[in-house]
């Protein structure tokens, strides 16, 4: 009987497909570990907390919702007032006025009255046309002992101060009481 002896062929070819089968399963796990790493499933990427740009965060005005992604504004709106510069014009300008010192000379036989007129205004002048009476007190039935009238133009945020005079007609007279009263201060645009 004829014995044959192959040398390197049966454990060479096992070799050769031990090796082959190494290195394609090999291949198989580089090509797993790419497609996981690539992907993001393997292995996890180190997290690096970054604060947002400045840019990027949302205006206290503005709210969003996960669940719908378009943001809802609630608009501000800025209430409206008028500027120093704009001024009311009240053409009955008594409030503009004050009063002081209603007397009665009886030396003089005369009434006087210190009027103050303060301009509000800051970019207008004012004419004021003014009327002082001194009235009956007691009893105040609405009559008048006298009146003074006078025009006065006063600058923008100026005082212009004056006193008011009525001389009583009469020689003599009974003791009386009075009272001082602006009645008029028709203001009007210079």
């Amino acid at each position: 009987m004829e014995q044959r002896t192959r040398t390197g062929t049966a454990a060479g070819g096992t070799a050769d497909r031990v090796r082959r089968g190494v290195r394609a399963g090999l291949a198989v796990a580089v090509a797993a570990v790419t497609l996981a790493t690539v992907g993001g499933c393997a292995f996890g990427r180190p997290k690096i907390n970054v604060p947002p740009p400045s840019w990027a965060t949302a205006s206290p005005s503005a709210s969003y919702d996960p669940l719908h992604p378009t943001p809802t504004y609630s608009p501000s709106f800025d209430s409206y007032s008028p500027s120093p510069t704009e001024e009311t014009f009240n053409p009955d300008g008594r409030s503009d006025v004050r009063g002081s010192g209603c007397d009665f000379s009886s030396s003089l036989r005369q009434f006087t009255y210190t009027v103050s007129i303060t301009n509000p205004s800051t970019t207008s002048s004012y004419s004021y046309d003014m009327r002082i009476d001194w009235m009956k007190d007691r009893p105040a039935d609405g009559s008048s002992y006298g009146e003074h009238q006078r025009s006065v133009v006063v600058a923008p945020g100026a005082t212009e101060t004056y006193t008011a005079k009525y001389t009583l007609n009469q020689a003599s007279w009974q003791a009386f009481w009075y009272t001082c009263q602006i009645t008029r201060a028709q203001k009007t645009k210079m």
